[in-house]
């Protein structure tokens, strides 16, 4: 079910990925990240690309920066390049100098790997936050309340 999920996600973010829309800047430079890191492209494969809006308006004359495959574009790691030549107005994601094998099995692999640190992190978060509360709770049990009665009236 998480699988998924993920698919869901990343499909969404490839569909509706826009250099120019910082709202989603964010998640936009971490999928970036994720593509040059695992050197792949898109979630099952270039293909996943073709559905990208400004792509489809371009005449997929342009592809993702982050999943070249080509030493010049590594200078650029977001946003999309420009083929440098045209196929006769019109293009395919096969046209495109980018990784062929999608992210889902790199992504896979590293939370596999570091499915350990992960859940150590979660972990020692939890145990700090359940001291804390411990600790707030008996502060509270020890503060007595101050008798007012004795004071005098101004």
């Amino acid at each position: 079910q998480l699988k998924d999920e993920l698919s869901h996600i990343v499909g969404n973010l490839i569909e509706n990925y826009d250099p120019l829309n910082d709202d989603e800047r964010n998640l936009q430079d971490a999928w970036d990240y994720v593509q040059m890191q695992i050197s792949c492209c898109g979630w099952t494969g270039a293909k996943d690309w073709e559905n990208n809006e400004i792509l489809i308006n371009q005449s997929m004359t342009a592809y993702p920066c982050s999943c070249s495959n080509s030493s010049k574009d590594l200078q650029v790691d977001t946003g999309f390049c420009n083929l440098d030549v045209p196929v006769n107005g019109t293009a395919t994601y096969a046209d495109w100098p980018v990784h062929e094998q999608g992210c889902m099995d790199g992504v896979e692999n590293w939370l596999k790997d570091n499915l350990g640190v992960i859940l150590g992190v979660c972990t020692g978060v939890a145990v700090i936050e359940l001291l804390g509360m411990i600790l707030s709770i008996s502060l509270c049990k020890n503060i007595h309340s101050e008798d007012y009665t004795k004071v005098p009236k101004s």
